[in-house]
């Protein structure tokens, strides 16, 4: 076989083009027997060093390297040239100068060169292009365009400037063959070009996908990436189907005249010599005041905040903050430590609420001492050795919550401290994920959205699930691939696609920071108008850059404001000094008061809360940590043995002192290295390698650490459980058990973070609840139904919330004696600036005493009609007794008359009496004498406004109606299909009737040309949009305007990642005779004169349909099918568990006819759905 390497291939990382999976990819070139492979994504490098680890494990030679976008002049002009705004260019690393060099270059195309693709230009390849070799790239190439275009002597000179750039060692003409006959005209002149010029011509195939068999795979993928459907004559294509990883005897076939171009594919990827070095640590320094090194300075810091966080210590507690700072020395940390203390220490100085801590940081002295985290690590028995031990160096992990609201403010001090080109955020791709696959795929192959949801709908909804698993686990699931093709392309094409990454965006938290700029070490791209590294959080960790986690919390945000309104009366509160002990929060939550709790709001939870009734920051530490899948089978044993102490059993005296706080379960990492401290004298941190192993179910290791506690090893220093005075018998079992438990251990520095959170939360909310909710109202501003939610939460606590007011709200939610006032800042319309100039008019100058006197002065403040109009809408007059419809009456009036005074003073002009302007002031405009409008209009005015009913609800008059249709409620709805309830009635697929007020409709196209609808519903308890198809729409559209009162019924669409909603079947007016004439049966069937087998029996044809049983989902399915298509044919169903034959109810009789049935035969076979 002739030697032969691919130098241009693109992965899964040329997002939505690229078909080749990074693993595979690497599988095949090793199979075709070719020892190197070369990595040229679409202007970015995302999958460089997963494709660097790929092909080191499997014995294959990476070349890295990148296919740029090239600007026809300068990167910084956005203009094109004969249509065109760029044309491709393969970069290769000969060498580490040379990857620095393109990801700089590969940086600037994001930073300086974007024009909807990221472009270099001419300008920085010659000024970074030592260390690249160059080739000539596809048809998209500058060089193979000029030659497509006939332009020989442009062909020529392009050459010469890539010449004068690279030289002849370092630039190559790139020839290739897909069967596209522009090919060969280019291929030509290519030849020509090397004769003349004396250029070396290299071999490529542009491969996009694996195998020929990939082309259908990447042509779905390209109609995902475009929005389009396979069979659209519009979109773009691949020509052939061509572009694979070729063997290269097939390579050697397209140019058996020009073996050299095949050749030189191997020479060049063996000149390409990258590579990286992993664990390295590139830390950057911080800036010590003078006199000091950094260990200096962090002693100095450490010795400061010892002494006011352990005043009265013995020693004990100073002896370990010392060997944690010789162990943060050793391991290289120390300026790391400075960096983090730095910027908390920047935003407390600031007022920027921060976290107590989060995570295994809050083990460690050193932190607590420098004010990092706030929890006692001593009190809380928590080891630093689980945060850095001393024993696996790895890179610390500091995770900081602030203020969501101004955690940017943290980030900007870092950016300014360090320098802009010195910290970036970083890259998180979204994958398709099993569900997601289906549906896109389903889309671009036009598959009806019908089929494809009743086969997504059989994937679970759980996290970490497969396609492969799906089949596995899901037996109609698997039915429906064996029987029906269609659905077998589906999910072949979908299972293929699988996990690629779908787009790239911004990691939530994580921040780099830099020594030297970012992209020296890693390459850049651009998320909206931010700087991200183009590798992952887990890759920068490992190439050795310093990643921090800046967390945005929005319960910080809440406690402070909370705090903030507190001080208005009580001027020296602070959640931080308050008894972490009290009684009063225990029993609150223990009556299963947890609504707008941190962490324990969840129904779920709030049964375990009830059934624990906590009495300590450790019991909320318990249920934060055993709250989740797999502790949560220990919950009712650790409820148990807490009001039972006398069932707590130990298996040896050595484990009371580290059971006993969590009632003799093991909950904690910390107790399991505890355990291994205690029983069999490990160090810590040999006990943290050993708990990392478990969790990680390292079995060979595992054998020997069995050995190891059991009966110890001298030479590391261990005693073992026998010589600790263990039975060997209790030593054996207890590791055993560890071992099961160990995977779902959680670190319990971040569960006493929380729990402290969860707690000051609880705290306020029972001392402080109208300070507490007016704070938690105002931090849910955006999210209307989770301020209705509150809303309801503060009237089941007796306190209302009142309407906005202008002598009595501020800008965010505020208490007004024993209620909350709405803020101004949730009014529509009325600008923030205003706002706050009208809370600095009030407390300047007084209360405004009327409407006009509230013109009047806030005239020259930004006041204008539309927000005036808002105001009044929203009730914030009311309080002066005028009728909204008056106000509305007089606005433009009022305004009117104080533009001209305004005028006339500013022209000195007094009037004919000499009156001054206070004169004028007391000329009031009179009222008109009109009634109020009714309170529906109130209602739908406020809606309008605020976004919500603030003075009742539209539906308060419908009450005992809803009640007598028996109308499901919609949260309910929500809270069964969101997994928040803990017996669900609601579920997925299931028809529903509903009594709700219509708050929003906005009407679509469809593809053929007709409309549907999405509308919003809401009763009194939350809303859910309902989704009208044309038909549905057609037959009740009518009904569906904003503020009318419908009944409802339709069909629950539960979808992952998005809320629940409703397919609407039919709709009607909220009324009286509409609900009595559910009670009815239908006229139609109460007059029918035969019976349903009399008239099954008389049908001219009938329909029999074999399903597996009338109990699963597949009945469910076929019924909604059925109802579709009302008719008067019979259905006689043959159930396969009972073989029993029976006559569905005439409700279920149906209109057959093609595309009906050929629906039918989608769910079931083809031969269970028989018309006769």
């Amino acid at each position: 076989m002739v030697p032969f390497a691919h130098l241009h291939v693109h992965s899964e990382y040329s997002l939505l083009d690229g078909a080749c999976r990074i693993e595979k990819l690497v599988d095949r070139v090793a199979e075709l027997g070719q020892t190197s492979c070369a990595l040229t994504d679409h202007g970015v490098m995302y999958g460089v060093i997963d494709f660097y680890r790929a092909c080191k494990a499997k014995g294959i030679h990476p070349v890295i390297g990148c296919e740029v976008y090239l600007a026809p002049h300068s990167r910084f002009d956005r203009s094109y040239i004969n249509g065109e705004w760029h044309t491709h260019l393969i970069l290769l690393c000969e060498n580490m100068t040379g990857y620095r060099n393109l990801i700089h270059m590969v940086s600037c195309g994001f930073s300086e060169g974007f024009y909807m693709k990221p472009r270099i230009d001419m300008e920085l390849l010659r000024a970074h292009s030592e260390g690249l070799i160059c080739l000539s790239a596809c048809l998209a190439g500058a060089i193979p365009r000029a030659l497509a275009d006939g332009d020989m002597d442009g062909a020529y000179d392009l050459c010469e400037q890539f010449l004068d750039i690279f030289d002849r060692k370092h630039f190559y003409l790139e020839i290739q063959d897909h069967g596209i006959p522009l090919q060969q005209k280019v291929n030509e002149g290519l030849y020509q070009l090397s004769r003349e010029l004396n250029i070396g011509l290299v071999a490529t195939n542009d491969a996009h996908y694996l195998t020929k068999a990939d082309a259908r795979i990447q042509d779905v993928l390209m109609s995902i990436q475009m929005g389009k459907t396979v069979d659209d004559p519009t979109r773009m294509k691949f020509e052939t189907q061509e572009f694979y990883i070729k063997d290269a005897d097939e390579m050697a076939a397209l140019f058996p005249e020009h073996p050299e171009a095949l050749a030189n594919t191997v020479k060049i990827a063996e000149r390409c010599q990258v590579e990286f070095e992993f664990g390295k640590y590139h830390l950057p320094e911080f800036d010590v005041p003078d006199g000091y090194t950094s260990l200096e300075y962090l002693q100095k810091l450490c010795d400061e905040g010892f002494a006011r966080r352990y005043p009265n210590d013995d020693g004990t507690v100073r002896k370990r903050l010392q060997y944690e700072i010789d162990m943060i020395a050793k391991m290289g940390f120390v300026d790391y430590f400075l960096i983090v203390s730095d910027f908390i220490g920047y935003a407390k100085s600031q007022g920027i609420p921060v976290g107590p801590g989060r995570g295994s940081a809050a083990g460690s002295i050193v932190s607590y001492c420098l004010a990092i985290t706030d929890l006692d690590p001593i009190h809380y028995s928590l080891y630093f050795e689980r945060f850095l031990n001393p024993e696996r160096v790895s890179m610390p992990d500091i995770d900081v919550d602030f203020c969501y609201v101004r955690r940017p403010e943290v980030i900007e001090y870092v950016t300014r401290k360090y320098g802009k080109d010195r910290v970036a955020q970083i890259v998180t791709f979204g994958t398709m994920a099993a569900r997601g696959a289906i549906r896109d795929v389903g889309r671009a192959l036009n598959i009806p959205y019908n089929d494809v949801d009743a086969v997504a709908k059989q994937v679970p909804n759980e996290l970490h699930i497969t396609i492969d698993k799906a089949l596995t686990i899901n037996a109609e699931l698997k039915k429906m691939y064996d029987e029906q093709p269609q659905v077998k392309e589906l999910i072949d094409t979908a299972r293929a696609l699988e996990g690629m990454p779908r787009n790239a965006s911004t990691h939530a938290a994580g921040v780099v920071i830099t020594k030297d700029p970012v992209d020296t070490y890693v390459p850049l791209s651009r998320n909206g108008d931010q700087m991200v590294t183009q590798f992952t959080m887990v890759t920068i960790e490992e190439l050795g850059l310093l990643k921090m986690d800046f967390l945005g919390l929005r319960n910080l945000t809440v406690i402070a404001d909370a705090e903030k309104l507190i001080r208005r009366h009580t001027p020296d509160f602070s959640i931080e000094n308050v008894d972490m002990s009290d009684p009063a929060t225990y029993e609150m939550l223990g009556k299963g008061s947890t609504m707008g709790v941190f962490q324990l709001e969840s129904a779920g939870i709030t049964n375990v809360v009830t059934g624990l009734r906590p009495q300590s920051i450790e019991d909320i530490t318990a249920v934060v940590a055993l709250y989740r899948p797999g502790p949560m089978q220990s919950i009712p044993r650790y409820i148990e043995c807490r009001h039972h102490p006398e069932k707590v059993t130990y298996k040896h005296p050595l484990l009371e002192p580290i059971l006993s706080v969590t009632y003799g379960c093991m909950i904690y990492q910390e107790q399991v290295m505890q355990v291994f401290q205690s029983l069999a004298g490990y160090s810590l941190g040999k006990a943290d390698m050993v708990r990392r192993a478990m969790s990680k179910k390292k079995m060979k290791e595992l054998e020997k650490e069995r050995v190891n506690f059991i009966y110890g090893n001298e030479e590391l220093g261990i005693d073992g459980a026998i010589k600790r005075g263990v039975p060997e018998a209790v030593a054996a079992s207890l590791f055993d058990e560890i071992m099961d438990f160990a995977n779902y251990a959680f670190n319990k520095a971040h569960a006493v973070c929380y729990a402290v959170v969860s707690f000051r939360t609880a705290y306020l909310k029972c001392h402080y609840p109208r300070e507490y909710l007016a704070a938690l109202l105002t931090s849910v501003l955006d999210v209307s139904d989770k301020i209705s939610e509150y809303i309801q939460a503060a009237r089941d606590m007796g306190i209302a919330v009142l309407p906005p007011d202008v002598n009595e709200s501020y800008d965010e939610f505020s208490v007004a004696g024993e209620n909350i006032r709405f803020g101004l800042a949730a009014v529509k319309g009325v600008g923030r600036s205003f706002m706050k100039q009208l809370v600095e008019e009030r407390e300047a100058n007084g209360l405004f005493t009327s409407f006009q006197d509230f013109c009047e002065r806030m005239y020259d403040r930004e006041l204008n009609r539309r927000a005036l109009e808002s105001l009044i809408k929203a009730g914030s007059f009311d309080s002066m007794h005028y009728y909204r419809s008056q106000l509305l009456k007089i606005v433009n009036p009022v305004v009117d008359a104080i533009a001209q005074n305004r005028k006339k003073n500013i022209e000195g002009q007094m009037d004919l009496f000499g009156m001054g302007n206070d004169e004028v002031r007391d000329t009031q405009i009179a009222m008109p004498n009109i009634p109020e409008v009714p309170k529906r209009e109130l209602l739908a005015m406020e809606k309008e406004t605020t976004g919500l009913y603030l003075s009742g609800h539209p539906m308060d008059e419908y009450r005992s109606l809803t009640q007598k249709a028996q109308a499901a409620s919609v949260k309910q709805i929500i809270d069964d299909l969101t997994g928040e309830s803990s017996q669900p009635v609601y579920k997925d697929g299931m028809t529903v009737r509903l009594a709700c007020v219509i708050t929003a409709v906005r009407l679509k196209s469809t593809k053929n040309g007709s409309m549907m609808a999405y509308v919003t519903a809401e009763d009194d308890t939350a809303a859910i949009e309902l989704v009208v198809f044309p038909r549905s729409l057609q037959q009740c559209g009518a009904y569906l305007t904003e503020d009318s009162a419908v009944l409802l019924t339709g069909k629950i669409d539960a979808r992952e990642d998005e809320a629940p909603k409703v397919l609407l079947n039919e709709a009607q007016p909220l009324t009286e005779s509409a609900v009595e004439s559910l009670q009815q049966p239908k006229k139609g069937t109460q007059k029918s004169v035969y019976t349903d087998a009399q008239a099954a029996k008389l049908a001219p044809q009938k329909l029999f349909l074999r399903i597996s049983s009338l109990q699963g989902d597949e009945w469910t399915q076929i019924k909604e099918v059925l109802r579709t298509q009302p008719g008067d044919t019979p259905v006689y169903l043959y159930p396969m568990d009972t073989k029993k034959k029976t006559l569905a109810a005439r409700r279920y009789w149906c209109k057959p006819d093609i595309a009906f049935l050929t629906r039918l035969r989608f769910l079931l076979r083809e031969e269970d759905v028989i018309i006769q």
